[in-house]
C-alpha cells in the first residue's frame, strides 16, 4: 500500500504492521491488568515489566527515526528518544528493586530521577526540532503557556480534590514530587499543541509529533491518577491507572515508526482552533483564580499552597506579557520593514509602468462607458504626431474619422456583453502631417475592472508591416529577378482564362545551353542575360498576354484568343529575336531557346486541374523540342505522354536506390558572419545513378515527393546527418555543430513525425539543440492549425526550426508570429540582387530586421561574391551559405573543414 506526497509514493505496509502489533499488545495488557488475571501480584508484575519494556522500545524507535534525518531533525528526535529512555531506565530501577516480591518504592527514589529526566529532556528535544520560522520569544512563550495551564490545573485540582483529602501536615517532598509529573506532562502537551500548526505549515505533515503529543496526554492521565491515589494512599502498581502510561508509550512508538514522508493530514487547523489555543492559558488562569476565590470564601482562610500557586501564576503571566511585548516589537519592526519594502516596490513598478507606457510602440487609450477619453498615453505624439492633451475629456466621435468611429462603436458593443473580452480591428488613422497610417486596434472591455473602469484601446502603427506584407505578396507571385509573373501567378491566370474560353495557348520556353553561361561567366552574367531575355519576350507579345518566369532559365507565355497559327507565329518571332546577340558587359552572347506549345482545345474534359495539365503539356512539348536539337518550337501532341514512361523508370530506379542505400549525402557549410568560422552544415541528398551519372535533386526529389518515397528517404537523411554530426563533434573534442536537415510536406504530414525525430535523436545521441529542421513556407500554409500543433511538438524536443527560401512563397506575418520558428533562411534570389539592380537591398534588409524583431536568426543563401557578403554583414545577417564559401561536398571533405576549424574567406 502506498500514499502519495510531494516526494513521491511511500510504502506504509511496515508501519501498518507495527500499528497492528502495538494494538494487539495493548489489548492483551488491558485485559490482563483490568481483569487482574492471576491476582493483584501478577497484575503488579505484568504492569512493571510492561512499563519497563514499552518505554525502552519507544526510545529505540525514536532513535531509529532520528537516523532518517540530518541537522536539527536528527538531534531533536535523538533528545526525545533520550527522554523516553530516561523514563524507561527509572522504571527498570523500580523493577530491579521490587521483582519478584512486588511492592512500590518510596518517593522520592533513584527511579524518580529517571522519570524527571523525561520531563526535562522532552521539552529540550521539542525546542530543537525545526519549525516554521519564529523568534526565540515565541518559543519561550510556548513553555510559559504550558506552565500557566499546568499550574492553573494544579491549583483547581488542589481546591476541589486535594485540599478536602489532605490535612495541614500531609504535604511534603513526596507530595510535591507527585505533582511535578502531571505538571510536566501538561507543559509538554501544551508545547506540542503550539508546535503542530507551525510544523504543519512548513513540512505539510505533523502526524509523528501528533502521536507523540497524544502519548503525553496518556502520561498525564496516569500521572494525575497516580498523584491522586498516592495522596489517599490507595495506589499500587498493576492498577488500571497504569494503562495510561502504556497507551502513551505505544502512541510514541506508532508516531516514531511512521514513514518519514507520509501523506499530509487532510484536516487543517482552522482560525477558530488557533484562536482557542491562544486563549487557552488565559482561560486556565481565569479558572484557577476563580477556584482560589471560592476556596477563600468556603474556608475563610488562605492556604500557603494556593497563595504560592497564585504568585507563580502572576509571575508567569508577567513573563508571558513581556515575551508577547518583545514578539510584538519584532513583528512591528518586521511589518514596518515589509511595508517600506512593499512601498518602494510599488513605486518602482509604477515608475516602470509609466516608462513602458511612455516609450511603448502602442498607443494606449481608455474610454469610459460613455465613450469619453479618460486616459491617453504620451506615445500618441510619437506615433501619430498629436499631443495627448488634445484627447482627454473628449468623446471619441469628436477625435476620430466618422468611418473609424463607427467601427469602434461596433467593436465596443461587441465586447460590452462580456467583461475582459477583446476584439481586433484594422483601421486607417490620419497622422498629423496628413498621411494615412494603417493601424491595428485591440479593444478590451475592462469596464468592470475597478482600476480601469473603461474600454482600453491599444493601437499600433502597422504601415511598415503592411508595406512589407505587400512586398512579400508581390514577391510571392513575381520573379524577383525579372519582375515577371512566377509559376503560381501564371497558373492562376491560366485557370482564370480557361474559365472564359478554350481558345488559348501556353508557350513554355527553356534556354538552350544556359548552364554553360553560368559556369563560364558566373551567375551574375547569367542573371543579366535572363533580364534581357525577359525584355525580348515581352517585346514579342501583346500587352494583354501574360509572360512569366518559372525559375532558372524557364519562361512561359499565355496567349488568349489566338489560333494555333498565331501562337506558332509568336513562338517563331521569339526564336528569331533571340537569335540576335545579347550584350552582357563587354561580351555578346548568342542564346537559343526551345519552346513547347500546348492548346487548351486538346485538353481532356476529365482532367480535374485543366490549368496544371495545360502547363504540363507545354512542358512535355518543350522537352521534345529540346530533345530534337533545340532552337525550335514543338506543339503538344497526345503521343507525347509516352515520355512519362521515362519518369516511371526513374521512379523505379529511385525506389531501388533507396532500398540498396545508393544515395549519398553532401554537406554545405554554414558560416558565422561574426567569426567567419564553420558552425554547421546543411545535409543535401545526392543520387549517383549507375548509368545516368549524378542526377539533379530537382529531378528525383519531386518524384520522391509524389510517390511517398520521401518519407523513408527523409528518415535516412535525418538519421545519417545526425550520426555524422555526432561523429564530427566527438572527433573535435565536443565542439558543437549545428546540422540542418530539410523536411518535406509529406514528412511533415506524418502524425508521428515528432516521435520519429525524437527516436532518431535518442538512437544517434544527437543533442536536440544542435539539430535544425528546415521547411518551406508551403509547409506552414497548409492546414495551419494541425501544422502549428506539429511544430509545437517538434519545438518541445528542443530542436531549432527554420523557414527555407523565405520570401519566395506567401505566408502572412500573422502566421509567422504564431509559429515557433527560430530561423529565416533568405532565398538566394534576394541575395543575387544585392549590388546588381540599383543596389536593391531594401527587401533583404527588411527581412533581416523582421527576423531580429521576432527574435529569429537569419541565414543568407547563395552568396557568391564578396559584395553580397559585405552587404549582408552591414545589414546584421548572422549566418551565410553559398559557393563563395564552399559547394556542397562529400562527408570526408566536410569533416575536414570542420575538424581543421577552417575559416571562411573574408576578402
Amino acid at each position: 500500500m502506498n500514499i502519495d506526497n510531494a516526494e513521491g509514493p511511500v510504502d506504509i505496509r511496515h508501519w501498518l504492521r507495527v500499528c497492528i502489533a502495538v494494538a494487539s499488545v495493548l489489548t492483551v495488557l488491558a485485559v490482563l491488568i483490568g481483569a487482574e488475571v492471576g491476582g493483584p501480584d501478577v497484575a503488579n508484575d505484568i504492569s512493571t515489566w510492561a512499563l519497563t519494556i514499552l518505554p525502552l522500545a519507544a526510545a529505540v524507535t525514536c532513535l531509529v527515526r532520528s537516523r532518517r534525518y540530518t541537522g536539527r531533525h536528527r538531534w531533536g528526535w535523538a533528545v526525545l528518544g533520550a527522554g523516553v529512555l530516561s523514563w524507561g531506565l527509572g522504571q527498570a530501577y523500580t523493577l530491579a528493586q521490587t521483582f519478584p516480591h512486588g511492592g512500590d518504592l518510596p518517593v522520592p527514589s533513584l527511579a524518580d530521577a529517571g522519570y524527571l529526566g523525561m520531563i526535562l529532556l522532552v521539552p529540550v528535544g521539542l525546542l530543537i526540532l525545526p519549525s516554521a520560522s519564529q523568534p526565540l520569544a515565541n518559543r519561550a512563550r510556548s513553555i510559559l503557556d504550558g506552565l500557566l495551564v499546568a499550574t492553573s490545573l494544579v491549583l483547581v485540582s488542589w481546591v476541589f480534590v486535594v485540599d478536602p483529602q489532605y490535612g495541614p501536615g500531609d504535604t511534603g517532598l513526596a507530595f510535591y514530587m507527585k505533582l511535578i509529573y502531571p505538571l510536566g506532562d501538561i507543559v509538554i502537551a501544551t508545547m506540542i499543541g503550539y508546535m503542530l500548526p507551525q510544523r504543519r505549515a512548513r513540512f505539510r505533515c505533523s502526524a509523528d509529533l501528533m502521536f507523540f503529543g497524544l502519548g503525553v496526554i496518556g502520561f498525564a492521565f496516569s500521572d494525575i491518577g497516580y498523584a491522586y491515589l498516592g495522596m489517599i494512599d490507595d495506589y499500587r502498581s498493576g492498577m488500571i491507572v497504569d494503562l495510561g502510561w502504556m497507551f502513551g508509550f505505544a502512541l510514541v512508538i506508532v508516531g516514531a515508526a511512521r514513514p518519514k514522508d507520509a501523506e499530509p493530514l487532510k484536516s487543517e487547523f482552522s482560525s477558530r482552533m488557533q484562536m482557542s489555543g491562544v486563549m487557552l492559558p488565559y482561560i486556565a488562569v481565569g479558572a484557577a483564580l476563580f477556584a482560589s476565590v471560592l476556596f477563600h470564601i468556603a474556608t475563610g482562610h488562605s492556604s500557603p499552597f494556593v497563595a504560592y500557586s497564585r504568585s507563580v501564576l502572576i509571575l508567569l503571566l508577567i513573563g508571558r506579557q513581556v515575551l508577547t511585548l518583545l514578539e510584538n516589537r519584532d513583528l512591528t519592526r518586521g511589518l514596518e520593514a515589509r511595508v517600506e519594502e512593499r512601498t518602494a516596490e510599488l513605486y518602482a513598478r509604477e515608475q516602470q509602468f509609466h516608462a513602458l507606457i511612455r516609450h511603448s510602440s502602442d498607443v494606449v487609450t481608455v474610454l469610459d462607458a460613455g465613450g469619453t477619453v479618460t486616459f491617453q498615453s504620451e506615445s500618441m505624439q510619437r506615433v501619430f504626431g498629436y499631443r495627448p492633451e488634445l484627447f482627454l475629456g473628449r468623446h471619441y466621435t469628436e477625435v476620430l474619422a466618422p468611418e473609424v468611429a463607427i467601427r469602434l462603436s461596433q467593436a465596443m458593443r461587441q465586447v460590452a456583453v462580456r467583461p475582459y473580452s477583446s476584439v481586433t480591428l484594422e483601421i486607417i488613422h490620419t497622422h498629423q502631417d496628413g498621411r494615412k497610417r494603417p493601424s491595428e486596434m485591440i479593444v478590451t472591455n475592462l469596464v468592470d475592472d475597478p482600476h480601469v473602469n473603461g474600454f482600453v484601446l491599444n493601437t499600433r502603427d502597422i504601415s511598415e508591416r503592411k508595406e512589407l506584407q505587400e512586398q512579400l505578396i508581390h514577391e510571392a507571385y513575381h520573379d524577383s529577378l525579372t519582375q515577371l509573373a512566377n509559376r503560381a501567378l501564371f497558373r492562376d491566370k491560366t485557370a482564370a482564362a480557361l474559365e472564359r474560353t478554350d481558345g488559348l495557348t501556353v508557350l513554355h520556353l527553356d534556354l538552350d545551353g544556359f548552364k554553360r553561361v553560368n559556369d563560364s561567366l558566373g551567375h551574375l552574367a547569367g542573371d543579366q542575360l535572363l533580364v534581357q531575355v525577359a525584355d525580348r519576350i515581352k517585346g514579342c507579345v501583346r500587352g494583354e498576354d501574360v509572360v512569366a518566369r518559372f525559375g532558372a532559365d524557364e519562361f512561359a507565355v499565355l496567349i488568349e484568343a489566338a489560333s494555333s497559327e498565331e501562337a506558332e507565329f509568336v513562338a517563331r518571332r521569339i526564336l528569331d529575336d533571340l537569335e540576335l546577340p545579347v550584350e552582357v558587359g563587354a561580351r555578346n552572347i548568342h542564346v537559343r531557346a526551345s519552346i513547347g506549345l500546348a492548346q487548351a482545345a486538346l485538353l481532356d474534359d476529365e482532367d480535374e486541374d485543366r490549368a496544371e495539365q495545360l502547363l504540363r503539356n507545354a512542358d512535355l512539348a518543350m522537352h521534345h523540342a529540346k530533345a530534337a536539337g533545340g532552337s525550335a518550337f514543338t506543339s503538344y501532341r497526345t503521343q507525347m505522354r509516352d515520355g512519362l514512361i521515362e519518369r516511371l523508370e526513374l521512379e523505379n530506379d529511385l525506389r531501388a536506390a533507396c532500398e540498396n542505400h545508393d544515395l549519398r549525402l553532401h554537406y554545405q557549410p554554414t558560416i558565422d558572419l561574426d567569426t567567419n568560422q564553420v558552425v554547421g552544415f546543411e545535409a543535401l541528398v545526392r543520387w549517383p545513378h549507375p548509368t545516368r551519372g549524378m542526377i539533379n535533386p530537382l529531378d528525383f526529389i519531386p518524384i520522391a515527393e509524389a510517390t511517398g518515397l520521401i518519407v523513408p528517404l527523409g528518415l535516412w537523411v535525418l538519421r545519417e546527418a545526425c550520426r555524422q554530426a555526432v561523429e564530427w563533434s566527438e572527433a573535435a573534442g565536443g565542439r558543437p555543430l549545428k546540422m540542418s536537415v530539410n523536411v518535406s510536406v509529406r514528412q511533415f504530414d506524418q502524425l508521428d513525425f515528432a516521435e520519429t525525430v525524437a527516436a532518431v535523436l535518442a538512437e544517434t545521441g544527437m543533442p536536440a539543440d544542435r539539430l535544425c529542421l528546415e521547411m518551406t513556407e508551403s509547409v506552414l500554409m497548409t492546414d495551419t492549425e494541425a501544422n502549428l500543433e506539429q511544430l509545437v511538438r517538434l519545438k518541445a524536443l528542443g530542436l531549432t526550426l527554420a523557414i527555407d527560401d523565405f520570401g519566395t512563397g506567401y505566408s502572412s506575418l500573422a502566421y509567422l508570429r504564431r509559429f515557433p520558428v527560430d530561423t529565416l533562411k533568405i532565398d538566394r534570389s534576394f541575395v543575387e540582387r544585392l549590388g546588381v539592380i540599383g543596389d536593391d537591398t531594401a527587401l533583404t534588409d527588411t527581412i533581416v530586421r523582421l527576423g531580429k524583431s521576432l527574435g529569429m536568426s537569419t541565414v543568407a543563401e547563395g552568396i557568391e561574391e564578396f559584395g553580397q557578403l559585405a552587404a549582408l554583414r552591414e545589414m546584421g545577417c548572422m549566418f551565410a551559405q553559398g559557393y563563395y564559401f564552399s559547394r556542397p561536398v562529400p562527408a570526408a571533405e566536410a569533416g575536414r573543414l570542420f575538424l581543421e576549424g577552417a575559416e571562411a574567406p573574408v576578402a
